[in-house]
C-alpha cells in the first residue's frame, strides 16, 4: 500500500475515537490493508500520539482465546501498543458516551522488570522477565461500524483498545496459578460471566511468548517496566449502562470501576 494510504486509515480512525462515530471497515474502502501494513497503521497513529506527548509503556494481546474469537469473527490474536493515555484509575469514572460500542474484559497484567525480545522467547524466558502481576481490566471498543472486522481491520484499529484500568493487588508471579486461576466478572453485584487462566494460550505466559514472538517480526522488543496484556480469560461483556464494575481472580484480587454518564 501507498504510505499516504495508510495515513488516510490512521486518520479516520483517529478522528473516529475522538469523536466516537464508527467507521466503515478499513478493509471496505481500502480492500489491499493485510496485517502487515495495519500494522504499520497503528505505528503512524502512536508515532502521532507520542509527537503529542503521549508515552508508550507497553504491549496488548487480544483475542486470545476461542470464545473471543468466536465473539467477533476472527480466528487469530490481534495486538497492538499501549499508550499512557489508554490507562485510568479505579477510583475515576468511564464516561459511557466516550466510547462506541465498547466492552469489558478481565485479564492478568505483567509488568516486566527485564527486557524480552524475540523470535524463539520461550515460556521460561517470560516468567523470568515479569516482574509481578496485577488484575486488569480492559476496555475494548472499535473505531469500526458495528465490529465488522477482520484481522487488518482490528490491527489498524490498535487491537480495538479502549481503555486499560489496573487493580491495586500487584503479586509475585511464583505466589499465583495462573495456569488455572478462576476470574469473575460483576456488574452491579451480579454475576455476569466467568473464565479462567487457562483460556489465555493455555496460560497467559505462554501468550506473552506468542506475542512477544510475533512483534519480533517488527523489531520490536519489550522494555523493564512496560505492561504486558496477554488477553483476556473470558468472553468480553457489553458496557452498554451505567453502574459498577468489578472484575476478581480468585486467590488474588479485584479490579473495580464505574460507568456514568458523564
Amino acid at each position: 500500500m501507498q504510505t499516504s494510504e495508510l495515513h488516510d486509515i490512521a486518520t479516520a480512525l483517529r478522528t473516529a475515537r475522538a469523536n466516537a462515530k464508527p467507521v466503515t471497515a478499513p478493509t471496505t474502502t481500502w480492500p489491499t490493508l493485510d496485517a502487515d501494513s495495519a500494522f504499520a497503521v497503528q505505528r503512524i497513529t502512536m508515532e502521532a500520539a507520542i509527537a503529542d506527548g503521549d508515552r508508550l509503556v507497553g504491549y496488548k494481546l487480544g483475542n486470545i482465546a476461542k470464545v473471543m474469537q468466536d465473539a467477533f469473527g476472527l480466528d487469530q490474536p490481534d495486538y497492538g501498543y499501549l499508550l499512557g493515555s489508554t490507562f485510568a484509575c479505579e477510583g475515576i469514572p468511564q464516561e459511557r458516551q466516550r466510547y462506541i460500542e465498547p466492552f469489558v474484559e478481565l485479564e492478568p497484567a505483567f509488568i516486566l522488570g527485564r527486557p524480552l525480545s524475540g523470535p524463539h522467547v520461550t515460556v521460561a524466558d517470560v516468567i523470568n522477565a515479569v516482574e509481578y502481576a496485577v488484575p486488569a481490566i480492559e476496555i475494548i471498543d472499535s473505531r469500526v461500524e458495528n465490529w465488522a472486522i477482520g484481522l487488518p481491520d482490528t490491527l489498524a484499529d490498535n487491537g480495538s483498545t479502549g481503555a486499560v484500568i489496573l487493580g491495586g493487588t500487584p503479586r509475585r508471579i511464583a505466589d499465583l496459578s495462573l495456569s488455572d486461576t478462576r476470574g469473575v466478572l460483576h456488574f452491579n453485584g451480579r454475576q455476569v460471566i466467568e473464565g479462567s487462566t487457562k483460556n489465555i494460550l493455555g496460560n497467559p505466559f505462554a501468550a506473552t511468548a506468542w506475542l512477544c514472538n510475533r512483534l519480533a517480526a517488527y523489531d520490536i522488543a519489550f522494555e523493564p517496566g512496560q505492561v504486558i496484556l496477554p488477553g483476556s480469560c473470558l468472553r468480553a461483556v457489553p458496557m452498554n449502562e451505567t453502574g459498577h464494575w468489578a472484575g476478581t481472580f480468585e486467590g488474588w484480587g479485584t479490579v473495580e470501576f464505574d460507568v456514568s454518564t458523564a
